[in-house]
């Protein structure tokens, strides 16, 4: 089992058992033609990178993704050996970085393909290379009618291997794929001309929700982000393959009064009491990760009942009502992303309470909360 977390007050549970299970459920969606690059980026969206890199490749993914060099170069230093695509902006001035730890670069200004083949010429590598096309996202890769030219530019290194060619969708998790398909017909377009006279191994473009929602984009390699941690992209695709969340947010009750009605809980005063009022003190707060959006609307899990947040989220604390549940003690569970009993509190749930995506509510989880890591071999998968 898992090591108790002891005196931790605040900790995550990663279950890497449910990422093994979503790898596979992946792969088998894509089917045997199709690799499965794991996406790890902001910390593998807060589950931490390391465990979940060394899960997914146990289970089938081949490749991983990051969006920063240094987010690579810490997957090696732990170890890591397999290809790791850097899908993010980056300056020449890393280039040198990026050819050191072998890193799989997007390439998509002359400036930074310059000073990475001199690096790969220096270093005596040939170095493999993707460019990005911008079909669409309009924040990173190169326009459709600056993709050819450049292609050739990358060809004409000696050092470097243009090993593939990828775009983003904008907009696949939304239940009108109208402007995905605009997307994916343009990049198929521009992929036919260059690989009419260009070999590029790796043509990619399915994220989670192209995997779920557009088979026809899965191409040669799908780069799976969040479904890879057990969520639907949005509530508008498919959950026609079974994904498991592997994530557990803890806490525990610091200590508990009785406040009488008219006394007031938190900055600003924006809860007044209108009853004799028992408030239990959760020491996790906005300096943890939890959005300050959950004042007086979120709510977490103690004795598998729900406690509502009472006042504004504060740095280090959030305070709930448990008058209608007996016994709350101090040192008890609360759950704020889990289940308890019956009861489950889901990331898409405190999204939306927080007016945000369950993407964020877990990248924004600070080192603070201790992971704690529940090996493959001990789960239920």
């Amino acid at each position: 089992m898992y090591a108790a977390p002891g005196s931790l007050t605040n900790y995550a549970i990663v279950d890497l058992g449910a990422i093994a299970h979503n790898v596979r459920a992946l792969k088998a969606r894509v089917g045997s033609n199709t690799e499965i690059w794991a996406v790890v980026k902001a910390n593998a969206y807060g589950h931490g990178a390391i465990p979940v890199a060394q899960t997914a490749l146990t289970f089938g993914a081949t490749r991983l993704a990051v969006a920063r060099i240094a987010e690579g170069v810490a997957l090696r230093k732990a170890g890591i050996q397999a290809p790791i695509l850097v899908m993010g902006y980056h300056l020449p001035t890393e280039a040198q970085t990026a050819v050191h730890f072998d890193l799989t670069m997007t390439v998509n200004d002359e400036a930074f393909l310059h000073a990475l083949a001199m690096q790969a010429r220096d270093a005596g590598k040939r170095v493999p290379v993707h460019v990005k096309v911008d079909t669409g996202m309009g924040r990173f890769g190169l326009l459709p009618e600056e993709v050819l030219p450049f292609l050739n530019l990358v060809a004409a290194q000696p050092h470097l291997q243009l090993e593939g060619l990828w775009t983003h969708f904008a907009t696949a998790d939304e239940k009108n794929k109208r402007f995905a398909r605009l997307q994916f017909s343009l990049f198929a377009e521009i992929a036919d001309l260059a690989r009419d006279y260009l070999e590029i191994p790796y043509l990619h473009v399915a994220n989670s929700a192209a995997i779920l929602d557009l088979p026809d984009t899965h191409l040669d390699a799908a780069r799976p982000g969040i479904a890879l941690y057990g969520f639907y992209p949005s509530a508008e695709v498919k959950k026609n393959m079974s994904l498991r969340p592997a994530l557990q947010l803890i806490t525990h009750v610091g200590r508990v009064r009785t406040l009488p009605p008219g006394a007031s809980v938190s900055y600003g005063r924006t809860f007044i009491a209108q009853r004799s009022t028992r408030v239990a003190l959760l020491p996790i707060g906005y300096g943890d990760g939890i959005h300050r959006l959950l004042s007086n609307r979120g709510q977490a899990l103690i004795h598998g009942q729900r406690a509502a947040i009472i006042g504004r989220v504060c740095m280090d604390n959030i305070m709930v009502d448990v008058t209608h549940i007996e016994d709350v003690n101090v040192g008890d569970e609360a759950v704020l992303i889990g289940q308890q009993g019956a009861e489950e509190i889901t990331a898409e749930e405190m999204a939306s309470w927080a007016e945000t995506i369950h993407y964020e509510v877990t990248t924004s989880l600070l080192p603070r909360i201790k992971r704690i890591y529940r090996s493959h071999d001990e789960s239920t998968a």
